[in-house]
């Protein structure tokens, strides 16, 4: 096997990995307000989080930032808190989701809030490469590999997290409102577990 095929394995079973279940928690309350026929919106958006984590991935696995361990864990959860408490204010505005299908699916602020709040997570991510990597003053190739497979392993989950929505939403007749509070809800709460635990 190939350098770039084994990395970019161990990108996309990191994402499974129950340690990194924070990113899992993340990418629950990412996908809660969307339903199935929003997939272009979501596949924007996780590409925006990756974007977002990779450049901090790479920066900080080359060397080139320097950060507080325990700051990025705290912060983590505070992203998950965030994602979930604007989806729950969200819930209310039933006019705003109508319009939001009208606005650019690229250019759209949960976008940037995703790729804003990657920069955070790839910092998370960057001790478990460094280890990885050993001691490898350049590695331009796993860089690319592993991000790509954390990409396609996101993307694996959303698809997942969206399918479970659509059966809830279409085939057991829940609300959508429902949904989004319920999901939002409970990835506020492991979000206020890891705050606490930090």
């Amino acid at each position: 096997m190939s350098v770039f095929q084994t990395y970019l394995k161990l990108g996309f079973f990191h994402i499974f990995n129950l340690q990194a279940y924070d990113h899992l928690v993340f990418l629950l309350a990412l996908c809660a307000p969307y339903v199935l026929a929003d997939w272009r919106r979501v596949v924007a958006l996780v590409t925006s989080f990756t974007v977002g984590h990779s450049l901090t991935l790479a920066l900080a696995t080359l060397g080139f930032v320097q950060y507080d361990v325990k700051v990025i864990e705290t912060l983590i959860p505070i992203t998950i808190l965030l994602t979930c408490l604007l989806n729950m204010r969200q819930t209310g505005r039933g006019q705003e989701r109508r319009l939001d299908r009208q606005r650019s699916v690229l250019l759209a602020l949960p976008n940037l809030l995703a790729a804003i709040f990657g920069l955070i997570h790839g910092l998370g991510f960057s001790s478990y490469l460094r280890e990885l990597l050993g001691r490898q003053s350049r590695p331009v190739l796993e860089l690319l590999a592993f991000n790509l497979g954390v990409e396609l392993g996101q993307l694996l989950i959303v698809s997942i997290i969206l399918l479970i929505g659509f059966v809830v939403l279409h085939l057991l007749h829940a609300a959508r409102r429902d949904w989004i509070l319920v999901v939002s809800g409970a990835a506020a709460g492991v979000a206020v577990v890891l705050l606490l635990g930090a």
